[in-house]
């Protein structure tokens, strides 16, 4: 008995004689089901990939956890490593650093920017800068300088340029140090390298130089500014912050990658809601388009449901009838949307051929990440809403009468 109803339900919906044009409507409810699929998986793919490159890159640049110093530079940096290392058993990496605002020329232009004194012995370890330099090389010789790409060129500089940077004030401010807060300093830098992060907030700000070299140049011997820390893959970055930030205090500050750009991470999760349920009302739309296609489908097959029926044709096989005729439609949308999707995706992470203006999207392309569990319940979602707009069409011939269909016939 199933069978026959399935067969039915396979004649009802491709029938190519007297119903054509029923058939053509059947597939406008298909490609709108589609579209509404397609939509979604291709956005939230989207906005998936914007979020784990922002991830990659904030990690890249920062580690997993960075602990720094709100108030002077901090003395004795393998002292408070190991006290890192014993509060956190998880720490897998440890890099210091030393980093200042600055102002610094170059041949065509003048630019505020952030210096950070790396170790070079520990950099690669904790964070993704070394792998990251796309001309020349990481500075290590001294009065040699590194420069973020769009910085770089706002600076009209390249490999070989020379660059001031002027420090506004030098020296310490603890009692009983040399130096005076306050004085400003110039030096010039040769530039030996170009690096691009991925994320114009690093790549439009941020030059590298060895540690030794600015601590010498703000004569803070010695002493660093921040941490930045690798954990154990898995473990909680934002557990790891917390027991830092209990282990330290003032004037110690922990933050794991999602606090650094918190309010970003949070307007991302925001939009891609909002723009979940903006798209799913395009599935609804079709979901009245399978409704009418049913209601046209039932009053032109009156006289053969009638004879079915009379035939001996139950109610509840009139009701698994067309709300299989429902389901198939809603089958048949959600799986070409799910493809095509997929296939845009794919176009999208292998060619990025979508530009972004980097300094307003952070990133300068359209990145792509597909989550299968989304996927899955976008899916999930689309075949249920068909499902439900069969149910009415469904019962309302499951309960007509043979009679009515043969009354005028």
């Amino acid at each position: 008995m199933a069978n026959s109803v399935i067969t039915l339900a396979r004649r009802f919906l491709l029938s190519k004689t007297s119903d054509g044009f029923l058939s053509f409507i059947a597939w406008v409810s298909v490609v709108g089901v589609a579209l509404g699929v397609l939509a979604l998986v291709v956005v939230t793919s989207v906005i998936n990939g914007f979020e784990g490159e922002l991830i990659r890159v904030i990690t890249g640049m920062n580690g997993d956890v960075l602990l720094y110093s709100r108030a002077d530079p901090v003395r004795d940096p393998a002292v408070i490593e190991t006290k890192i290392r014993k509060a956190v058993p998880e720490v897998r990496a440890i890099t210091a650093s030393f980093i200042a605002e600055l102002m610094v020329s170059g041949p065509d232009g003048v630019s505020g920017a952030i210096v950070e004194g790396f170790d070079s012995n520990t950099l690669g370890a904790v964070t993704e800068i070394p792998r990251k330099v796309i001309l020349g090389r990481l500075a290590e010789a001294p009065d040699e300088v590194t420069l973020g790409s769009a910085l770089a060129e706002r600076l009209g500089a390249t490999e070989g340029s020379v660059v001031r940077l002027i420090f506004p004030f030098t020296g310490s401010s603890d009692a009983g140090d040399q130096g005076s807060l306050g004085s400003p300093k110039a030096t010039d830098m040769r530039v030996v390298g170009i690096i691009k992060m991925g994320m114009y907030e690093y790549d439009s700000k941020y030059l590298f130089t060895p540690l030794w070299q600015v601590q010498r140049f703000l004569e803070q011997p010695g002493r660093v500014t921040s941490f930045k820390i690798k954990l154990a893959p898995n473990a909680n970055s934002r557990k790891a912050s917390d027991q830092l930030a209990d282990a330290f205090g003032y004037p110690f500050r922990s933050k794991d990658w999602s606090q650094l750009n918190r309010n970003l991470f949070y307007a991302i999760k925001l939009e891609k809601a909002v723009i979940a349920i903006i798209l799913t009302a395009i599935v609804l739309v079709a979901a009245f388009n399978v409704v009418s296609t049913l209601m046209m489908m039932i009053h032109d097959k009156t006289r053969e449901i009638a004879i079915l029926k009379a035939m001996g044709f139950q109610p509840i096989q009139s009701f698994q009838l067309f709300c299989l005729i429902g389901l198939g439609m809603g089958f048949v949308g959600t799986a070409f949307g799910i493809v095509f999707g997929l296939l845009i995706n794919v176009v999208l992470e292998k060619t990025h051929w979508i530009d972004l203006p980097p300094d307003i999207y952070y990133i300068g392309f359209l990145p792509v990440v597909v989550h299968w569990r989304e996927v899955g319940l976008i899916a999930l979602t689309a075949m249920l809403i068909s499902f439900l707009a069969t149910v009415y069409p469904a019962w309302k011939v499951s309960r007509r009468s043979p009679l009515e269909g043969l009354r005028y016939e």
